[in-house]
């Protein structure tokens, strides 16, 4: 079983983040309030690998440091290439990790640092 269930992105700006993820990745983000909270929703559920949400709240600073999530990308140079048309910057290009496949990291609309993996074929 895959021990990762959830995850959070800090944001300052929720619909600028909601609008790149979304722009991204091509799929929508529903957006609730959970106490002080403002949440926009990545899609998965049981069965589908972890999922989490882009939150606003107090205490919730984005950055490079710390945890990194790491997106599934059928291709990787077109999915920097829409990071880029959408106020991300490539910050590690599409690198090769042998028989584990591909992988890049970028930095989102509000700071953070994420990855892109493509599984080798």
């Amino acid at each position: 079983m895959n021990p990762v269930v959830w995850f959070e992105i800090p944001v300052e700006d929720l619909e600028r983040a909601k609008s790149f993820y979304e722009s991204v990745f091509n799929f929508e983000m529903p957006v609730s309030e959970m106490g002080p909270a403002h949440m926009a929703w990545f899609p998965g559920g049981p069965g589908e690998g972890a999922s989490g949400a882009l939150v606003k709240t107090d205490g919730y600073v984005p950055s490079h440091h710390g945890s990194i999530v790491y997106f599934h990308a059928p291709d990787i140079e077109s999915s920097l290439k829409t990071i880029e048309e959408n106020g991300g910057k490539t910050l590690v290009p599409k690198m090769s990790i042998g028989e584990y496949g591909w992988f890049a990291q970028f930095e989102d609309s509000e700071g953070n640092r994420v990855s892109l993996h493509t599984p080798a074929e």
